[in-house]
């Protein structure tokens, strides 16, 4: 169903539309949290409904600077100029503005000229804050005009076969036969990813139930590859969160040795220990960090160390683009000192001879290679950098993540 049969037939779509928008950036509400919110308020609603407001919704917000600039309109979020802003969507993603009142004080020829002289302006076209096209040309130079547009795309649907139970070739296979999804295809860079060409609920297959999938981006799926685990080892996922990296670090240790699971959060713990039941997964033990004392605890402990640390998640905007509009510079600071708190405090759990990965969902060289610089020049004596790789989004068309392996000191 088009764009134009939800505004004829169904206005309540277009207005749930708006709910979300004043969520999103009247009250700073999470735009998967402000969706998520909508669809209770409308449990009947059949898939198509649920996927036209949710899509529609991420492209406004994708493209937010660009669409308010357009419709000539103030950013305040009033009825009318929500209606003015969805026109200017429509007439920006190809179709002709239909005859209704809502769109009668836009004029259509105008917010043509519009979005042609604003898709001039980079920081506007990719809808972004001036200071983040600062930051972002100062540390990228001529390669932003790439990330940036890489970024501002819809993202596909990946998923990490869970390889305790299948292979990528055996889900493809599961998921055609048993849940009719015949558009996916596997990645050759990422060794356990599935990628579908349309994103869909998977949550409600049989499939996810029964642990066969988890939903991961494949660049995030080659940080665990990254860290070499074997079987038998012992292993500690730092920052574990939700444990995404956990399980998979656990699938690639064939379920066999150890992975203790930290965060400072035990909610995200509570979610990663459910995971663990679905996924099959055994060997993974939770600890919440209490204190300092939590990680002098395990100092000298881990074959391998996992520090997959906070950052400013500008790698991942493609799936969270609402979030450039509520990061800003002083926090982008803020994590740094985090991370380089977290490299000098958490790395001591990494036995003689171990190795550990430092990654970030970044595509700042002030998060990635230049916090390892100043790793190794503070602490070289005890650590010897092996390598390191960045999955930039406009070359693998994935999420910007980094990596680097260091190995502890004999």
């Amino acid at each position: 169903m088009t764009k134009i049969f939800y505004l004829k037939h169904h206005i309540f779509h277009i207005k749930a539309i708006f709910t979300a928008l004043k969520d999103i950036f009247d009250n700073a509400e999470y735009a998967d949290k402000a969706i998520e919110k909508v669809m209770r308020a409308n449990k009947k609603w059949n898939v198509r409904e649920r996927s036209f407001v949710s899509d529609v919704t991420y492209d406004i917000v994708r493209n937010w600077r660009l669409l308010v600039a357009s419709s000539g309109v103030d950013e305040k979020l009033s009825e009318k100029n929500l209606w003015m802003i969805f026109g200017t969507y429509l007439i920006f993603d190809g179709y002709d503005l239909p005859e209704s009142t809502y769109f009668k004080p836009l004029n259509e020829k105008k917010v043509i000229s519009q979005l042609e002289k604003f898709y001039k302006v980079r920081k506007i076209r990719e809808s972004i804050p001036d200071w983040l096209d600062d930051i972002g040309e100062k540390e990228l130079g001529k390669q932003w005009d790439k990330v940036i547009k890489a970024l501002n795309q819809k993202p596909s649907m990946v998923l990490r076969a869970n390889t305790l139970f299948t292979t990528p070739k055996e889900l493809q296979k599961i998921l055609e036969e048993e849940e009719k999804i015949t558009d996916t295809s596997l990645i050759t860079w990422s060794p356990d990813a599935v990628e579908l060409k349309y994103p869909r609920n998977v949550f409600r297959t049989q499939a996810y139930h029964n642990g066969f999938f988890e939903v991961q981006d494949a660049a995030s799926q080659m940080v665990s590859e990254y860290l070499n685990v074997q079987p038998g080892m012992r292993v500690i996922d730092a920052c574990a969160g939700a444990g995404g990296k956990t399980l998979h670090l656990a699938a690639l240790m064939k379920n066999k040795g150890r992975v203790i699971a930290l965060d400072v959060k035990d909610r995200k713990l509570q979610e990663l220990k459910k995971r663990s039941t679905r996924a099959n997964v055994k060997i993974v033990e939770t600890k919440k960090i209490e204190s300092t004392k939590t990680v002098k605890r395990l100092k000298d402990t881990a074959d391998r160390l996992l520090l997959d640390v906070p950052c400013s998640g500008l790698g991942v905007l493609r799936r969270n683009p609402d979030s450039k509009w509520k990061l800003n510079e002083e926090e982008i600071e803020r994590v740094k000192k985090v991370q380089r708190e977290i490299l000098s405090s958490f790395s001591d759990m990494t036995k003689v001879g171990g190795k550990m990965v430092y990654a970030t969902c970044s595509i700042l060289p002030s998060e990635g290679e230049e916090q390892i610089k100043w790793f190794i020049n503070e602490f070289g004596d005890k650590w010897e950098f092996i390598g390191e790789k960045r999955y930039s989004p406009e070359i693998y068309h994935a999420d910007g993540f980094y990596m680097a392996l260091l190995e502890r000191k004999k």
